[in-house]
């Protein structure tokens, strides 16, 4: 099983305000996991959780990330904790990626790797969303602090680049 990792917790401060409020990226973002072929999907909130709880479509999973102030290391911890034990492998997408779509997921996804790291690229940069194998987890929420996330811990591992540059650019918007 396969699970995707919506981080959608922090306050945005450069945006103006918590990226999941913003238009339809929460929703969208779910739906992006889901039809990129994640059999589960956890959203991760922290800034304004209830409202963007109430945005979200009826039986959602669903963790706050408490401490979400620390940075996107809190919210990566907390949702890589909460995902059941059947499941192999967790896609981490971010919410503001608005123009990665499901065939972004498809592509990650379809690396066959359940075990190991896998990660979008666009144009030979490393982004978003990642496969983090479940034997990772346990290294990956020690080592994921501040703002940070994984991205100490991928760049000291093997991680297998997938281009993407042809189907999105990958950037997180951070201005309306």
């Amino acid at each position: 099983m396969i699970a995707g990792l919506l981080l959608a917790a922090g306050a945005g401060r450069r945006m103006g305000g918590p990226k999941a409020l913003v238009d339809d990226w929460l929703v969208r973002s779910i739906e992006v996991l889901r039809d990129g072929g994640c059999d589960e999907v956890l959203v991760v909130l922290g800034a304004a959780a209830d409202e963007a709880r109430a945005r979200l479509p009826e039986g959602q999973q669903v963790v706050v990330a408490a401490n979400w102030d620390e940075g996107m290391g809190a919210s990566l911890r907390v949702g890589l904790e909460t995902l059941g034990p059947d499941v192999e492998a967790a896609v981490v997408h971010l919410v503001d990626l608005p123009d990665v779509g499901a065939d972004v997921v498809s592509r990650v996804v379809s690396t066959g790797t359940t075990t190991g790291l896998a990660r979008a690229a666009y144009s030979g940069v490393p982004g978003h969303p990642v496969l983090i194998g479940r034997d990772h987890w346990s290294r990956v929420i020690e080592a994921a602090v501040g703002d940070e996330g994984a991205r100490r811990y991928l760049r000291s591992h093997d991680v297998r680049l997938v281009e993407c540059g042809d189907l999105a650019g990958g950037r997180d918007v951070d201005s309306r």
